[in-house]
């Protein structure tokens, strides 16, 4: 799942579809339990041992077709946030909330045996192919990021969109090898661009609209919402903003748009009470006037009268426009302290504990893992291997 809110969709006019070569030569994280999750579609066919099945065709396709290292990670132990999110994610719709079983405090609760078993199987044959396998202390799409981030690998292979909030530069949502352009990919510098959202930007929506480690959010705000509440603070001061917005100090209002063009016109010598407007044209003067006379807004040349105005009509005087800016400044401040007052009424938001997890870059340890005689030791392996 990875953010709540369609975050993908969010994100999809960003992805790239990237050709055939894009992964020749170059390493690549692989979050397994994406892939084993797969395996659901080949039970239905009744395939023997389906999850052995997937893994061992994709991983010679990604060596073999595609040209690239993979480096295989499997979950840790997940957080005692992650377990109670995945206890009500289980039983979301079917009973009443207020019945689930609740994780206790600081205890984490595995995946179902089942599941690690398939894990087991798949790491096993992965070792007999050679591959690298790593273990994370927590989410496997965590550990990925953190390669990714650092150098080790050039991408991640994940269906997790919180793996931009681990750190991730570019991720491999899904891959269809048989396509011209089998990699759907993308990449937080075109998110950036096209978003002006930083790390700590998803960080914070993510918190907003819900995500792996807290299914809900904040009542009342969905991703639109959320994506305009951020779009308003910098990188630096976001994170920080929402504690005090938390904690039911409002920050002042970030400039919006139409606030310098409402204060230029508070200034102006405009005029304060609204003058009779013609309601055959709309501008300013009385019809009877405008009937005889062209007003200098129609300006209509040698024909009399003034032209009718047309459906959806604006008058652009200076009272009118001013008024519009006013309104809509206006609107746009009830809009803020309402976001602002739902966020005041959440308790414990937002949860540092997820924050420190999202920002922290210490998600499992490889030493001396990727230097350079053993990547051309991996190099060798996997010509053998073929």
């Amino acid at each position: 799942m990875g953010v709540g809110g369609k975050f993908w969709d969010l994100l999809k006019p960003y992805s790239k579809n990237e050709g055939f070569n894009h992964l020749r030569d170059k390493r690549v994280a692989v979050d397994l339990s994406f892939w084993i999750v797969q395996h659901q579609t080949a039970i239905k066919n009744h395939i023997r041992a389906p999850h052995l099945r997937l893994i061992f065709f994709r991983t010679i396709n990604l060596f073999a077709k595609f040209g690239a290292f993979p480096v295989f990670v499997v979950d840790g132990t997940p957080s005692p946030l992650k377990a109670h999110a995945r206890i009500a994610r289980f039983y979301r719709g079917s009973i009443d909330s207020s019945s689930l079983p609740v994780a206790e405090e600081g205890v984490s609760v595995e995946r179902n045996m089942e599941f690690l078993k398939f894990v087991q199987n798949c790491v096993e044959l992965l070792e007999l192919f050679g591959m690298p396998v790593l273990k994370a202390k927590g989410e496997a799409e965590a550990l990925c990021a953190q390669l990714n981030s650092e150098g080790h690998v050039d991408a991640c292979i994940t269906a997790d969109s919180d793996a931009f909030l681990f750190g991730a530069k570019c991720v491999i949502k899904s891959i269809t090898p048989n396509s011209k352009e089998p990699f759907e990919c993308y990449y937080i510098s075109d998110i950036e661009a096209g978003l002006g959202l930083k790390r700590k930007h998803l960080i914070a929506i993510s918190l907003l609209v819900g995500n792996d480690h807290d299914l809900n959010g904040v009542q009342g705000i969905g991703l639109d919402t959320a994506l305009q509440f951020v779009q308003k603070f910098s990188e630096d001061e976001i994170l920080k903003s929402l504690h005090d917005i938390g904690y039911g100090d409002t920050p002042q209002r970030p400039d919006l748009k139409y606030t310098d063009d409402a204060r230029i016109c508070s200034n102006e010598s405009s005029p304060k009470t609204k003058s009779s407007h013609c309601s055959f044209c709309g501008h300013p003067g009385s019809k009877r006037v405008h009937f005889k006379f062209s007003c200098e807004f129609c300006n209509n040349g040698d024909i009399d009268g003034c032209i009718k105005k047309p459906v959806g009509f604006k008058c652009n005087c200076s009272y009118c426009d001013k008024n519009r800016k006013e309104k809509e400044q206006k609107r746009h401040e009830n809009w803020w302290i309402k976001v602002c007052n739902k966020i005041t009424m959440e308790s414990n938001f937002p949860n540092d504990e997820i924050i420190e997890m999202y920002i922290c870059n210490n998600h499992g340890q490889f030493p001396g893992m990727f230097n350079h005689s053993q990547s051309l030791a991996l190099s060798v392996d996997g010509i053998l291997l073929l």
